[in-house]
């Protein structure tokens, strides 16, 4: 596959983005940098609670440059599209044409996405779209991959899925409701290990700590508070 210029990759830290990114390196797509929205009040990766510096860990390991978009707390949907905005003006300047993303299924997600980078030229790639997320878990452990989960939904998991690694039985224990990758934002995962990396990042398991937030208004149940389990992951 080829491009007009130059590719950045949309890295979480999570599985779904280490399998992208491996499918996009198998495409030819070969993204130049990694771009990841850290909150800067907590210097932690937004939405997955991973600390910073296991972040830049992960990109040293991958042999990439990480480029981070700090991101305040209690950021509002306006603020964030003004923020983005100015970082993919910049990159479009700088001679990137092409974006990649580890989405699967949500259709209103992709949408979105190609609609905001439209205007500035980029093309946006989903390497990994459509695929049964339970084949691609398999695919993603068969690789050699390896991960943690850090941050759970607790109406959808209980407290004993943070901090727990995946492999075959935790498949076989997810309950039906929760989609195999967490597409639906029931989990999100630290990768450790796997073909993109030169060597494991190395850390220890910290403390599960409990965390209640704000629904978001298109949430379905958008009255109350939504609860999640976070595992701190501290680097060696």
């Amino acid at each position: 596959m080829t491009t007009k210029g130059k590719t950045y990759f949309n890295w979480s830290g999570g599985k779904d983005s280490a399998l992208t990114l491996y499918h996009a390196q198998q495409m030819g797509l070969t993204p130049d940098l990694l771009i990841t929205s850290v909150n800067a009040s907590f210097e932690r990766i937004s939405m997955h609670g991973v600390r910073r510096e296991l972040l830049e860990q992960q990109a040293q390991l991958i042999g990439l440059p990480l480029e981070t978009i700090d991101v305040p707390e209690g950021l509002t949907m306006p603020l964030y599209n003004d923020i983005m905005s100015r970082t993919v003006s910049g990159l479009r300047e700088r001679g990137y044409t092409d974006t990649v993303f580890g989405d699967i299924f949500l259709e209103d997600l992709r949408a979105y996405r190609e609609k905001q980078l439209r205007p500035y030229g980029i093309t946006v790639h989903f390497p990994i779209w459509g695929r049964d997320t339970r084949e691609l878990l398999t695919e993603f452990l068969d690789l050699g991959f390896k991960t943690i989960l850090v941050c759970i939904k607790s109406e959808m998991l209980d407290r004993s899925f943070a901090g727990r690694v995946i492999d075959r039985d935790f498949i076989k224990d997810l309950p039906a409701t929760v989609d195999p990758c967490g597409e639906n934002g029931e989990f999100h995962t630290f990768v450790y290990d796997g073909p993109i990396f030169r060597s494991p990042v190395a850390f220890e398991v910290g403390e599960v700590v409990y965390r209640e937030y704000d629904r978001p208004k298109d949430d379905a149940k958008p009255e109350g508070q939504m609860g999640f389990w976070f595992c701190d992951l501290v680097a060696k």
